[in-house]
């Protein structure tokens, strides 16, 4: 299973308030499965996660922002949840077209918990 995803690019999309929990998992088994991943958010610099969807935890740097980011470049998604985080994404254009853009291609999604949110 290390190298299932070798070659592969997963982007992970997240705003400020997602669950820490399900940032780093998801991202930790992927990459060892073999793939790159990316963060993408609203804008560059960090997000800050939370604990418990009250308690902050650990900020993370972003590596692109949505707006800049092109389906094409990548191999999966996975949309976090944490309760403000969807609901962030859900209301910017950007982080919305590249849902919907990247839904069309038929390529994996990976939505935990809140993270259909931003699908409504």
């Amino acid at each position: 299973m290390a190298d299932e995803l070798q070659g592969r690019k997963v982007a992970i999309l997240a705003a400020d308030g997602v669950e820490q929990v399900e940032l780093e998992q998801p991202r930790d088994a992927v990459q060892s499965a073999g793939a790159r991943t990316e963060l993408l958010s609203l804008e560059t610099g960090e997000i800050q996660a939370m604990n418990q969807d009250i308690n902050k935890g650990d900020t993370f740097t972003v590596d692109r922002a949505v707006s800049d980011a092109s389906v094409e470049d990548y191999d999966g998604l996975l949309l976090p949840g944490g309760v403000a985080n969807p609901d962030n994404l859900r209301v910017d254009a950007d982080a919305i077209r590249f849902v919907q853009e990247y839904f069309k291609t038929g390529k994996p999604v990976g939505v935990i918990c809140h993270g259909p949110w931003t699908l409504v």
